[in-house]
This record gives C-alpha cells, sequence and structure tokens, in this order.
C-alpha cells in the first residue's frame, strides 16, 4: 500500500528521493518509480539486537539519509528507530490508530465509523516532515487492452476468505460468459486452482506460474479482479485494475481498502454488528458460524461484476 502514496508524493515533491528498506521480494513493486532506492535485504542476516544494530550501521554507511520514515512500527523498526534517534537522526513513524482499531473490532459496539485511511496514516508521515502531500485516491491504469476476469480466492486468515465452494460455484457461473484467471501462491492454492482448472471450461490457472513482476503486468491486462480483501487487491490498485472486493470479518472501516478503489465495488454483509470483528481477519469467529461469509450470496458478486 505505499507504493501508491511514494508515487504521488514525489510527484509533488519532486527534490525528494526515497531509499525503500524492506525484504528482497517486494523489488518488483516499486520497479517503475522513478527517484526510489530499493534496498532489499534478508531478515535472516538480521536477527535480534545486534543484528539490527549491525543493519542500522550498513545503511548509515551506504547511505545518507535526512529523514527516517517508519511506516511499519513493530518491534524491529522500533529498535532501529531508537538507534538512529540516539545518532541524532529525525525520525517519522506512522500512527497506526490502535486504539481506535480496538474500539472498531469491539464486538458490542454499535457505533461502527470509518477510521482514516491506511494511504493517508502514510501520507501523514510525509506530511509530518513538512512535504506537501495530496493524495488523489483514483486508479492508474497502465493498460489499455483489458480482457478477462482475475479471481483470488484465497487469504492468509479464514475470516477473510469466502468458502471455496461459493467461490467454485461463482467462478462456474462467469466462465460461462468471461474468461476467469486464478491467482494464488503456495503448493495447496496451486492445486485447487489447477484442479478447477480442469473441471471449469473457459478458466486458466496462474497460479505458481509468474513472477511478481509477470503478475502484475497480468493483472494489469485484466478487465477486473475479484479478490479478498487480500494482498491481490492491492496489487491491482498498483496496477490501476478495478477490483471487486469481498470482506468478511474485516471490514473497509479500519482503513485498508486499495488505493482507489470504489466503496461501490465492496460485497459485504451489512447487517452484522459483530462486523468487524478484527482488523486482519485473524480471530476466530465470536458467534461461531462465520455469518459474514457464509451469509455471502454469489449473485451479490455477479451483480457487481
Amino acid at each position: 500500500m505505499t507504493m501508491p502514496v511514494f508515487r504521488e508524493f514525489l510527484e509533488q515533491n519532486p527534490n525528494v528521493e526515497i531509499i525503500m528498506v524492506t525484504r528482497n521480494n517486494f523489488e518488483d513493486l516499486f520497479a517503475d518509480l522513478p527517484r526510489v532506492i530499493f534496498k532489499g535485504i534478508d531478515l535472516d542476516d538480521y536477527k535480534g539486537f545486534l543484528g539490527l544494530r549491525k543493519l542500522a550501521k550498513e545503511l548509515l554507511d551506504e547511505f545518507y539519509p535526512t529523514y527516517i520514515a517508519d511506516l511499519h512500527d513493530v518491534i524491529r523498526t522500533k529498535i532501529l528507530d531508537k538507534i538512529y534517534v540516539r545518532k541524532g537522526y529525525r525520525v517519522f513513524k506512522i500512527n497506526k490508530g490502535k486504539e481506535e482499531k480496538e474500539e472498531l473490532t469491539d464486538v458490542w459496539n454499535l457505533e461502527k465509523v470509518q477510521l482514516k485511511k491506511t494511504v493517508e496514516r502514510y501520507a501523514d508521515v510525509f506530511r509530518e516532515m513538512g512535504f506537501k502531500v495530496d493524495l488523489s485516491h483514483k486508479l492508474r491504469p497502465i493498460c489499455n487492452e483489458k480482457s478477462g476476469i482475475g479471481f483470488a480466492p484465497f487469504a492468509q486468515h479464514k475470516g477473510k476468505m469466502l468458502p471455496l465452494e461459493k467461490s467454485f460455484e461463482l467462478v462456474k457461473i462467469l466462465a460461462k460468459k468471461h474468461t476467469i484467471y486464478f491467482f494464488g501462491g503456495g503448493k495447496n492454492e496451486t492445486e485447487t486452482l489447477e484442479n478447477w482448472e480442469k473441471q471449469i471450461p473457459n478458466t486458466k490457472s496462474l497460479a505458481g506460474k509468474l513472477n511478481l513482476s509477470e503478475e502484475l503486468n497480468r493483472i494489469a491486462q485484466l478487465e477486473v479482479m475479484i479478490s479478498m480483501d487480500s494482498a491481490n487487491m492491492h496489487l491491482a490498485s498498483i496496477v490501476g485494475t478495478r477490483c471487486v472486493s469481498i470482506w468478511g470479518s474485516t471490514h473497509p472501516y479500519a482503513g485498508f481498502l486499495g488505493f482507489g478503489q470504489s466503496e461501490n465495488d465492496v460485497v459485504q454483509i451489512n447487517d452484522l454488528t459483530c462486523r468487524p470483528c478484527s482488523v486482519f481477519g485473524d480471530k476466530e469467529c465470536y458467534r461461531g458460524d462465520w455469518a459474514c461469509l457464509e451469509e455471502i450470496n454469489v449473485q451479490q458478486i455477479i451483480d457487481k461484476i
């Protein structure tokens, strides 16, 4: 979700350069951004406090930053922040709004409200530094010739994933009129999607066949992506493809709707007062019946398409 923010921040501040330090496998996300120096690292090389101190020193030896932006605010980055502050650097960190999100996910809270979008929280870090950042919240398609529908039926947690039998039913209906491309990763997901490809005509599984750059390019060529509240929604945002997103125990109110995606393209059960019960979908169902996902009708998704 940082990538669209970087793009618009750098356009509005042409004299700024960003050094992005993160995991190696995210490099392709930032490949097309001018004035972004990607520094990929393997976290296994920097374990514990001594490892992070080593990383902090290596980064300062290689780069000379004016500011440090902590867009993650986890234990690792908190330690790095303290090291940099002691060395005299100004550190600006994201305000994740943890208390607001705890209140939002309280199942007894009946007054649910939209919280600040996560992309705006990223932009706030640069605003605190004194930079101007006005986010457009609009998709930017990078491909004019679009065809087919992408479908990513999996998510990291059960609370974010439509039951597979519903997903299978959805694909059978849509594939009668459209070519459907499956997206996923890992052995189990790949096997499931390859089985679906064999059973449903007019479908093609791309799971396990593309690297990140190729996957982004393929998503850019789609008319629309169907995704859970998952990374695939954000990949669609990066390449400017409209996404119909499906939400279960999570909710766009927490601020994680993809950059430029429309709330009108969200599929969810609106009359469950226990939603959202989780920011990330990693909690067990309070009711025990996963009604937030079980009650979604496939026709709701087809209507959006």
